[in-house]
């Protein structure tokens, strides 16, 4: 069933999307912005905007929204197991594809396939995480390290907190970059102005991204980054940073740019110390059809 919360406003309070947050703990303001849009939100019985300001005598409305249930049945995904043994495995995660169950996504995971595909997963990371040692956003797409049993999870963890592990993205960014290589050290952590999105932020974490241009086209550069540290949205957020944002990217490129489905990003390396056998193992995929068939289109530099 769901429930009404009512509130009657006796003060300006600010945003209403921080308001309800203040005022109910299990809420999230990326929720009520949510259920803004779907008119789950009324203000003297109106629908309203995200940014409204609560103003003294408003009657708010709030309908929470009946969360998902979230369904861990395997699911045959046909997923790129690019290696497996007893310990980890490798996965190529296509783009458009959540790597593990959430709001919104409740089948049809990253996790869901994995479920279906491999025989034992880690549990570290809860039930609804299984295997997962890190991530790569929905829209990009590339390689993922598993981790089938609770040691050697602890293991990968470890090297990438001591920025062991080889992580390599390609990325189509709007412009043409001039030099041939660089690195940018700008600290990340969430926007104050818009809590859904990162930005460069003084008390934000460390954040590392080197970068190599492979090649120039007309208004746009292909680039190799090479991750130090992995904190969410990085290279997006970094090369936005440096006047280049990704093509395709709706959070921080551009508005009018190529229609891509989201943006241009491939982790198309990754190579790490095995937890059991103590070697070094990378490997490697190739972009997707869709990023080369944009490639193709591109006029390169003379």
């Amino acid at each position: 069933m769901q429930q009404q919360f009512e509130f009657h406003i006796e003060e300006e309070s600010g945003r209403i999307d921080k308001y309800l947050t203040e005022q109910n703990s299990d809420w999230s303001r990326s929720q009520i912005q949510d259920w803004i849009k779907l008119g789950l939100v009324t203000v003297n019985d109106k629908p309203i905007k995200p940014n409204y300001q609560v103003s003294n005598g408003d009657y708010i409305v709030v309908t929470e929204k009946e969360q998902q249930k979230i369904d861990l049945t395997p699911e045959n995904l046909n997923l790129n197991i690019v290696y497996e043994d007893d310990d980890v495995a490798v996965v190529c995660k296509p783009k458009g594809m959540v790597v593990h169950p959430a709001p919104g996504h409740p089948t049809k995971t990253l996790v869901h396939g994995l479920l279906y595909q491999l025989k034992n997963l880690s549990g570290i990371n809860g039930e609804i995480r299984p295997g997962i040692v890190h991530r790569i956003d929905m829209d990009t797409s590339g390689l993922l390290m598993v981790a089938k049993n609770d040691i050697a999870h602890r293991a990968l963890v470890e090297q990438l907190v001591d920025k062991s592990v080889t992580r390599v993205y390609t990325a189509l960014v709007h412009g043409v970059i001039p030099h041939n290589n660089g690195t940018i050290e700008a600290p990340i952590g969430r926007n104050p102005k818009e809590r859904q999105e990162m930005a460069i932020v003084d008390d934000g974490k460390e954040a590392t991204t080197h970068f190599n241009v492979l090649k120039r086209y007309e208004n746009y550069t292909l680039v190799e980054c090479i991750l130090e540290t992995g904190r969410t949205h990085q290279i997006r957020v970094h090369m936005k940073y440096i006047g280049y944002p990704l093509v395709g990217d709706p959070k921080y490129g551009p508005k009018k740019t190529m229609d891509t489905d989201g943006q241009m990003l491939h982790a198309g390396v990754i190579g790490f110390n095995h937890p059991t056998k103590n070697e070094y193992m990378e490997f490697e995929s190739p972009l997707p059809d869709a990023f080369e068939s944009v490639l193709k289109k591109l006029r390169p530099m003379t």
